[in-house]
C-alpha cells in the first residue's frame, strides 16, 4: 500500500492502481473516456484525465500513472480545467449533437462530461468536423454512429477481452479515424449474435444492436 496526496487529502490504495484508479475509488472525480478498470496498456487517447503532479513540469494522464508514495497530485486546477474543456470541445466538434434521437441519452458520458466541466453540447467556434456515412450498416447485427463515436477504444478492448482478439479495430487516419467491425474476420466468422459486449461498454451510444436483429438478441 502507498500514501499519497490528491487534491489535499492523504488517500491509501494499493501500488498497483494508476493513479486515475486510485482517485475514482476514493470518490475523487477525474473526468475520462476511454477508461476501463484492469487495462494493462491505457491508450490515454481521449487526454481528459490530466492532473497535474508535483515534480512534473506539465500535467500529466492519470490513467497511465501507476501511484507512487508521497505523490502530490491537484486534480482540479485552472490549466487542468482549462486542458480537459479543450479536448472535451474539439471531441464535441466531431460528434453529432442528437441527444433526443440517440439511445444514450440521459446515461451518455459525454453529456455528464459536458455538465462536470461546465462546457456546451453545442461548442461555438468550432466548425463541425462530421464523417460520411451518417450510420454504418455493413454488419450483419449492429449498427455503427460513426459521428457519435468519441474513438475511446472500449469496444475494441472489451472485444479483445471477451473473444480473445478484437473483431473491432481502428481504420483509417486524422478525422476520418473510425471504427472497424470485421478486423480482417469474414462476417460470418464474427460471434457478435451472442456477445454485444461492445454495444453495453460503449458510453455514447455509438454501436447498437439492428432494429430487425432476432428477438433473442433483445
Amino acid at each position: 500500500m502507498v500514501k499519497l496526496m490528491v487534491d489535499g487529502r492523504e488517500i491509501v490504495t494499493d501500488r498497483d492502481e494508476t493513479l486515475l484508479e486510485a482517485c475514482l475509488e476514493n470518490d475523487i472525480f477525474v473526468p475520462n473516456l476511454c477508461h476501463l478498470q484492469g487495462m494493462e496498456h491505457p491508450p490515454a487517447s481521449c487526454r481528459l484525465c490530466l492532473v497535474e503532479l508535483d515534480g512534473e513540469s506539465r500535467p500529466v494522464p492519470s490513467c497511465t500513472l501507476r501511484v507512487r508514495e508521497g505523490m502530490v497530485v491537484r486534480t482540479d486546477t485552472p490549466l487542468v480545467r482549462r486542458l480537459q474543456r479543450t479536448a472535451l470541445r474539439l471531441l464535441l466538434s466531431a460528434h453529432n449533437v442528437d441527444c433526443a434521437h440517440c439511445p444514450a441519452n440521459k446515461k451518455c458520458e459525454i453529456q455528464r462530461l459536458a455538465s462536470f466541466l461546465e462546457v456546451g453540447l453545442k461548442p461555438k467556434g468550432l466548425e463541425p468536423a462530421l464523417k460520411e456515412p451518417q450510420v454504418d450498416r455493413e454488419h450483419p447485427s449492429l449498427d455503427y454512429y460513426p459521428n457519435r463515436c468519441v474513438l475511446c477504444g472500449r469496444c475494441v478492448h472489451v472485444c479483445r477481452r471477451e473473444q480473445g482478439r478484437p473483431f473491432l479495430s481502428f481504420a483509417h487516419r486524422g478525422i476520418r479515424t473510425a471504427i472497424s467491425f470485421y478486423g480482417g474476420a469474414d462476417s460470418s466468422e464474427l460471434p457478435c449474435t451472442k456477445c454485444l459486449a461492445c454495444v453495453s461498454i460503449c458510453p455514447v451510444g455509438a454501436i447498437t444492436l439492428k432494429e430487425d436483429a432476432p428477438a433473442t438478441l433483445k
